[in-house]
């Protein structure tokens, strides 16, 4: 699949003026386009201060010069450009009737986002990567019609950079979720983990996928009891994803005697300060 990274570097923002008004012209003067399946837009130049908005209504308003395009990322961009809490986003409401052969869509940041009444046949693979999610978009995922939809990857983050939910806000999500074809459901990134471990295994869409994904977040032995629990009622589950975790030794190697493909890599030690334990996500500034 051949695609392409669009970004404005400092020089271009602060001596030649481009930015989130300008990208998509540019894009569209690229004579690459045409042969791109996948697009993915970086810093659009004050990432923090500017959203994304003026690239969404662009993309939008020139909707058949981007139809071919399979895969869109928007926000692709590392801590030295914009910490992930400071990406400043966009309403994706018009996005879903514009780009009907749209297949995968991953938005990083959820600063100022807004998705709208989600809608889309075709679409795939759904993403968001952040420090915080807000209940707003949860909710908008949970009532997505998305019946094509096979991957699902949220990041819930930290309270402290904008998830204002907790178990019950996801558990509501997964109940209402209509998604007939998922195959890989990811509830990542938690300093809730072992919560919404529980939440997850609970929910019914677990009859049908073959990916699990808590990686991330501060999954423990608690939530780690419960995946080798519930689990071998699950034999469509062949992948468990558990990288970046708390757990110890001992309950990552019972883990490991599960029939399923395991990634616990990346185990963390909590860190004590003045009698309290703290555990942190992955990702959250």
């Amino acid at each position: 699949m051949k695609s392409k990274l669009y970004v404005y570097d400092y020089d271009a923002y602060e001596e030649e003026g481009k930015g989130a008004d300008t990208m998509v012209a540019d894009i569209l003067a690229d004579p690459d386009l045409p042969g791109l399946e996948e697009i993915r837009i970086g810093s659009w130049g004050n990432a923090y201060e500017d959203g994304c908005q003026p690239i969404i209504d662009q993309i939008v308003a020139n909707a058949e010069q981007f139809s071919h395009i399979r895969k869109l990322f928007i926000g692709d961009m590392d801590y030295e450009e914009c910490e992930v809490s400071w990406i400043v986003q966009g309403d994706y409401s018009s996005l879903w009737a514009a780009l009907p052969d749209l297949k995968e869509l991953t938005i990083k940041g959820a600063t100022d986002l807004v998705l709208g009444e989600v809608c889309h046949e075709g679409l795939e693979s759904l993403t968001i990567i952040c420090g915080g999610l807000p209940t707003s978009v949860i909710e908008a995922v949970g009532k997505a019609k998305l019946p094509g939809l096979k991957r699902l990857l949220l990041y819930i983050g930290s309270d402290y950079y904008g998830f204002d939910g907790d178990k019950e806000t996801i558990r509501k999500m997964l109940a209402q979720a209509d998604l007939p074809r998922l195959e890989y459901l990811g509830i990542a990134d938690s300093e809730i983990q072992d919560d919404l471990t529980e939440v997850v295994l609970e929910s019914d869409l677990m009859a049908q996928i073959h990916t699990l994904d808590l990686s991330a977040g501060t999954l423990t032995d608690k939530g780690g009891a419960l995946l080798l629990e519930k689990i071998p009622a699950y034999p469509n589950v062949k992948v468990l994803d558990l990288h970046y975790h708390y757990m110890s030794d001992e309950m990552m190697a019972r883990l490991g005697e599960l029939p399923v493909e395991l990634d616990v890599t990346e185990q963390n030690e909590p860190d004590e300060y003045h009698g309290d334990i703290w555990m942190n996500a992955m990702l959250t500034e």
